[in-house]
């Protein structure tokens, strides 16, 4: 994890990769597969036509792949997609579905574009706070870590914290911040 970049430089280099790598193509459809599915939900496919136009989206770029070469003056989401609406338009007309203009310019629109490259943000973001987390845990011991979960993410009191882990409930407030501070300096990185 390289600056405050939203895209992950190492994972597109290990896509690239002449040699392939079987997990950079597994977290990339981790990733960003289900954020593609969600768009394509958005605009009222059906589950099982998501998918496919999904799958037409990974498959477009994992062809393209090993010509990518991340520029970062680019944004990487943009360019996924901009692969995405074109598969789409693509499955459209394939299915048979009426594509007047009525329906490209729905396809094109700004708020759409802007839908999709949210979605895209959203799951990258969630999955580098996942890193940091776990990255964090293993560093830290358990009962701050324990003090943290239930004071961040479980929102339990600072009194009902203490009770549970033995500790006073100012120790355990210290915990939870010295690990936010840990997570937040760990996904800067």
């Amino acid at each position: 994890m390289r600056g405050t970049s939203t895209t992950r430089i190492s994972l597109l280099e290990a896509l690239g990769d002449q040699r392939g790598d079987d997990e950079a193509w597994g977290e990339f459809v981790r990733v960003y597969g289900p954020a593609v599915v969600d768009w394509c939900r958005a605009r009222r496919l059906q589950h099982h036509d998501a998918l496919d136009v999904t799958q037409e989206v990974l498959l477009r770029f994992w062809r393209a792949s090993k010509q990518f070469r991340y520029d970062p003056r680019g944004r990487f989401r943009s360019y996924l997609e901009q692969v995405a609406r074109s598969a789409l338009v693509r499955w459209a007309e394939q299915a048979g579905e009426p594509h007047d203009q009525a329906t490209r310019s729905l396809l094109e629109s700004f708020p759409d574009r802007e839908d999709l490259l949210t979605r895209l943000s959203e799951a990258y973001d969630t999955e580098l706070l996942a890193i940091a987390m776990a990255e964090v845990k293993s560093r830290v011991k358990p009962r701050t870590w324990r003090a943290f979960e239930l004071l961040a993410i479980a929102r339990q009191s600072g009194a009902e914290v203490a009770a549970a882990l033995g500790m006073e409930a100012g120790t355990a407030y210290v915990a939870r911040w010295n690990v936010q501070r840990m997570i937040r300096a760990t996904m800067l990185r």
